[in-house]
């Protein structure tokens, strides 16, 4: 079954998609789309211009993107119910938490840490606009402050006693959420105890599923981060 996977090496947006196919031991071909999601070769096939995004021809567009999505489908599609358990109770803890993660902690990072990362801001964004250079610091550090409170709802609500989300082993919320953690080192937030922790029981129980794609976000952080 063909599997083409769209992705940017460095975003954490696309790191779930890139970790989830491995830890899966799906078959697929990882394509490089940097600098050509806005070209016509690839709005043709994916009008919104997102990555990442898988190409195979069961889907009825031939295409699909948003990360929690793609993980849903190719995990309902293959039975991976260890990574996305069945029991309804189990998955709306998962459902919640990448709802969570995409609708709140998500965007919070994305403002605090894009302006340093060199990424556009969305349209209506305050690092998108004609704003000063000290307006613009003022809004990323607004977003930077409210992601130790996002941070702790994970600890306080979303995490089982086995230290990871809806089940005793990592899920496709794990995977987003650990993704999205990897960007917070662009900010000047230091991580609490228990969130270095977790990032470090999820890597190791994904092993090099997480390992060898997170390389390429950690490689893109130190190259920002010695030029700051």
């Amino acid at each position: 079954m063909s599997l083409k996977l769209n992705m940017l090496p460095p975003s954490v947006n696309n790191l779930p998609i890139r970790v989830f196919v491995r830890a899966a031991g799906l078959s697929f071909e990882e394509q490089n789309v940097w600098g050509t999601t806005k070209l016509e070769e690839y709005t043709a096939k994916c009008p919104s211009q997102l990555t990442p995004s898988i190409e195979t021809g069961e889907l009825p567009r031939g295409l699909l993107w948003e990360s929690c999505a793609v993980m849903m489908y190719l995990a309902n599609r293959d039975g991976l119910t260890g990574l996305y358990p069945t029991d309804p109770a189990s998955r709306a803890m998962i459902d919640s938490a990448n709802f969570y993660g995409v609708g709140s902690l998500y965007p919070a990072v994305a403002r605090a840490t894009y302006p340093r990362a060199g990424f556009g801001g969305a349209p209506g964004e305050v690092s998108a606009s004609n704003a000063s250079d000290e307006e613009k610091e003022s809004g990323r550090r607004a977003a930077e402050e409210s992601i130790p409170r996002l941070l702790e709802v994970y600890r306080d609500f979303f995490l089982t006693d086995a230290g990871f989300i809806g089940n005793d082993e990592p899920t496709i919320a794990d995977i987003r959420f650990a993704s999205t953690l990897e960007f917070v080192p662009l900010t000047d937030i230091e991580l609490p105890g228990w969130v270095t922790d977790y990032l470090q029981r999820v890597e190791s129980a994904l092993g090099d599923a997480y390992s060898e794609p997170v390389a390429d976000v950690r490689g893109f952080i130190a190259q920002v981060k010695s030029k700051a």
